[in-house]
């Protein structure tokens, strides 16, 4: 690929009529834009169907600890693709990459459309999460290592549009599209448009020799950390159907850790690792690492939790309950790209310690909700909250990647995703056991409690950063 300053050029194809770029910053920016756009929709997915759920629940005939699995399951599926960032990026050119993920999204889309039942549904949705776990560690890669210095942080604020805005707006989406065109309706948009960019990038993007095809891949490395995340998912979300001292809750938590520790044991004797662990051995990623997984474990369940509290408890629309989202997403759109231009301009700590002061006050007044609190100070302090977490999302990525190069920065992104998805589907689960697995809380005391959880995980966010974040 040409650098950034080499002047680009353009060619004529199909026609004469399609102009391609090929090189330099426009073809950087074009390439960049397009997995932003495309990233953007997997996350759009991945909440979107949250204000959809009860719905989905009633016509395909399903309890809603059943149904949570389709959120479950896609947090699971992107976490599970996503370590193999390092290994995609080497075999692959970066344009074919780009357009196989868009590709596979659109057959998700398709499949999830189409689903007469619920089996073929959560399919669908797997598939989709699977296009996302290639285009999400690849943003943050381009991010990083195709921009200079000084424009790192901004380029990450940017790509919080997919990883901040996007997840905040879904719910909204979907809500306004299930009460006017049924559930249905919102994989069909989801394909169309993944369908325009997929044009795009095939028909107005230059293909670059952009791939080290000497990489190879450790497959039971692979396993190892497929079935860690995922037994330590499939526990957790296993709460909310069995008691704590079930089997089915602690047997796969157990299996989880141990896959997790012999993953870490092998990384270190092979000689092409999955992912290079010394990534832990930089400061600024181990801090970065988990503050990051608590900020994911305290926001994404609310995208489930907020319609689920509008919906079931207070009785409202899946309108209302996308409505409620809505402040914290304009303002999303706004402080992601805002708070990666700070960071690049005055450093990461005052940034952070803003963003975290906002999740926090947010997560915790929402603790003490209820049914009689008006809708207008639900949206007020939801919207406090996602300015917090759209502030940090950006910043504390390009922090915690910055002292990564090479290799180490693709797999410091891919891990670090594996695990925020993890701890996103951590988070939820407690949150929907709160609300259905625990049968001594109910009604009021039952979303006190796992708003309560999101709270203490957004706590921990801003200790972290007060703690160690410079």
């Amino acid at each position: 690929m040409g650098r950034l300053g080499r002047p680009f050029r353009f060619c004529r194809r199909f026609g004469g009529d399609c102009v391609l770029i090929k090189s330099g910053k426009s073809w950087t920016y074009a390439i960049f834009t397009v997995v932003v756009l495309s990233s953007a929709l997997g996350n759009l997915s991945q909440t979107g169907l949250n204000a959809m759920l009860v719905t989905v629940c009633g016509e395909l005939g399903i309890a809603t600890g059943v149904g949570q699995w389709l959120t479950t399951a896609y947090m699971f599926g992107l976490g599970a693709v996503v370590p193999l960032a390092s290994y995609l990026m080497g075999r692959f050119r970066l344009k074919d990459l780009t357009v196989l993920a868009i590709f596979i999204f659109i057959a998700g889309a398709a499949i999830a459309a189409a689903a007469s039942s619920f089996p073929v549904l959560l399919a669908g949705r797997i598939v989709q999460a699977i296009a996302a776990g290639i285009l999400l560690p690849l943003l943050q890669t381009i991010a990083m290592t195709r921009f200079p210095d000084g424009r790192k942080a901004t380029a990450m604020g940017i790509s919080g549009i997919a990883m901040g805005f996007s997840p905040n707006i879904g719910p909204t989406i979907g809500g306004a599209m299930v009460d006017a065109f049924g559930w249905r309706s919102f994989f069909v948009l989801l394909a169309a448009l993944s369908a325009i960019i997929l044009a795009f990038c095939v028909l107005a993007i230059k293909r670059h020799d952009d791939a080290s095809l000497s990489v190879s891949l450790d497959f039971l490395s692979f396993v190892l950390c497929t079935l860690g995340f995922g037994g330590i998912l499939m526990g957790c979300s296993e709460a909310s159907s069995h008691p704590l001292t079930s089997p089915f809750i602690w047997g796969p938590i157990v299996v989880g850790v141990l896959c997790l520790l012999a993953f870490a044991v092998r990384q270190h004797k092979v000689e092409d690792s999955l992912i290079d662990l010394t990534i832990f051995g930089d400061s600024s990623y181990r801090v970065g690492f988990w503050a990051q997984c608590f900020l994911c474990a305290s926001f994404m369940g609310i995208t489930l939790l907020v319609p689920l509290f509008i919906e079931d408890f207070r009785g409202g629309t899946a309108l209302e309950a996308g409505m409620v989202l809505l402040p914290g997403t304009v303002a999303a759109l706004i402080m992601n790209p805002l708070a990666g231009y700070l960071t690049d301009k005055i450093g990461v700590r005052p940034v952070a310690v803003v963003g975290g002061l906002f999740l926090s006050v947010g997560a915790v007044s929402m603790v003490f909700m209820d049914e009689a609190t008006p809708l207008w100070l639900v949206m007020t302090l939801q919207g406090i909250r996602a300015v917090g977490v759209s502030t940090l999302i950006g910043p504390l990525t390009s922090w915690s990647l910055m002292g990564l190069s090479g290799k180490k920065t693709s797999d410091g992104s891919a891990f670090g995703l594996a695990a925020r998805q993890t701890a996103a589907s951590v988070g939820t689960a407690l949150m929907v056991m709160c609300v259905e697995g625990l049968p001594m809380l109910t009604g009021g005391a039952a979303y006190h409690a796992a708003f309560g959880c999101s709270a203490v995980f957004a706590v921990a966010t801003l200790i972290c950063i007060l703690a160690r974040v410079r």
